[in-house]
Order: structure tokens, then C-alpha cells, then sequence
């Protein structure tokens, strides 16, 4: 049997000698505080417009595809905190990042009237191709942390993106939208039919991608969809 105390003694060693920083400060982080010192992690600009139907999210999506509810945790600036979190989750391996931000984000829905409905959680998927490259989906870290907090499943098989498309970076919305046509598809089998799907990504801008993955699962007979991401672009 393993002794509890010698494992505690080694995990405190190794933090005293290797201690895990701050990705806000930069500062070594307690052993109970995560990614962000307590100090860091009130300075997240957190939207809390979770209860508010017409919310700026919700907004974005209105007319454009049939939705249930939809809402971002924070807001997304340039040089900002979330900023430099989320290029961390994408391109520097920070996966735990993405874990830690999805259960930020599941605390504050908990206390939501509609988070209940929900049947299943599903990442905005990546290409086979360029996942191989990153070696991760940081929106499927997001969508894993969100349901350890929410006790709902989360699942990167049932939505598939079977087109490379173009970065969305410099095009503009009309632009976004065709670069999107087609890339996903349901899996067979998938068994979406009249189940409440969280569709979940890292962060939105125009909502293009979103809207195709919308599309693709509204395949799915009698299907429900909301839309839930870590950050909002401020526009």
C-alpha cells in the first residue's frame, strides 16, 4: 500500500524544488491553486451574463441557426489575460490550461436554470491532420474540464471534421462561412436523436465554425443545440 504521507512529502519536495508558476504573474503557484494564482485568477474578465438570454453571444448567433441557449465565460482582448492563456492551451502544449478553464467555466453555469438539459458535451472538432501536429484538441480539454465540473459526458467522436479548411484568421465573415461549408460531419451511429447537444469551443469571433458545426449535427433527428465557449471577442 502506498503511504499517503511519503506521497505528500515528495509532491511538496517536488513543488519546493520545481515549483509549477503562475501563467498570469509568473509568480510559484500554492499547492492548492491551479494555472492562475488567486490574484491572477480574479483578474479574468468574466462576462457572468450566463442567466441573460439575449447575451452578446447569443446575439451573434440569432437568425443565423435554431438554438437553445448559448454563453462565453469571459471576454477575449488583445494582450489579455485569456489572450495569453488561450495562445498558451493552442500552441504551447498547456493542456491543463484548457482543463482548468473549462472547469472555471462549469462553476458558473452550475447555478444555471438550463445547464441540466444538457446530454452531452461536444468539442468543436480539429482535422485528423492538424491534430496530429498539436497532438491535442484544446477545445476537447475545455469540453473534459467543463464536464468534470457538470457531471455531463464529453465526447470528440461524434462530431468530425473531414475537411483541412484554411485559417480563419484574416477572412472576413462571408469568407469564414464558406471556408467552413462541409467540413463536418456526424459520425454513424452517433445517436444525437432528441438529445441536448453543448457544442464547445475556445473562443468566438464571428461564430462561422460554430454555425458548421451547428449545421452538421442539426442532421440529427429532433436534435437541441446550444453553444458555450471560453472566450467572446471583444467586437
Amino acid at each position: 500500500m502506498r503511504n499517503p504521507f511519503l506521497i505528500e512529502l515528495k509532491t511538496g519536495l517536488a513543488h519546493l524544488f520545481y515549483p509549477h508558476l503562475c501563467e498570469g504573474c509568473n509568480k510559484p503557484l500554492i499547492a492548492t491553486e491551479k494555472v492562475l494564482c488567486i490574484s491572477c485568477a480574479v483578474e479574468l474578465p468574466e462576462t457572468v451574463y450566463h442567466h441573460i438570454p439575449d447575451n452578446e453571444t447569443a446575439m451573434r448567433f440569432a437568425g443565423r441557426i435554431p438554438f437553445i441557449h448559448a454563453t462565453s465565460y469571459a471576454w477575449f482582448t488583445n494582450d489579455g489575460l485569456l489572450q495569453h492563456l488561450i495562445h498558451g492551451l493552442k500552441y504551447r502544449n498547456k493542456k491543463e490550461t484548457g482543463y482548468y478553464l473549462g472547469q472555471r467555466f462549469g462553476r458558473s453555469l452550475q447555478d444555471t436554470d438550463w445547464i441540466s438539459t444538457i446530454d452531452m458535451i461536444i468539442p468543436v472538432p480539429l482535422h485528423p491532420a492538424k491534430e496530429a501536429v498539436r497532438g491535442y484538441n484544446q477545445s476537447l480539454c475545455v469540453a473534459e474540464g467543463l464536464g468534470s465540473v457538470l457531471n455531463i459526458p464529453a465526447s470528440d467522436k461524434i462530431l468530425l471534421r473531414i475537411r483541412d479548411t484554411e485559417s480563419q484568421t484574416h477572412k472576413t465573415r462571408a469568407e469564414r462561412v464558406n471556408n467552413m461549408d462541409g467540413a463536418f460531419v456526424i459520425a454513424e451511429n452517433a445517436g444525437l436523436a432528441g438529445k441536448h447537444i453543448l457544442i464547445c469551443d475556445d473562443v468566438l469571433t464571428t461564430g462561422a465554425t460554430l454555425e458548421a458545426c451547428a449545421l452538421a449535427l442539426m442532421a440529427a433527428e429532433s436534435i437541441k443545440i446550444s453553444i458555450a465557449t471560453v472566450g467572446i471577442a471583444v467586437s
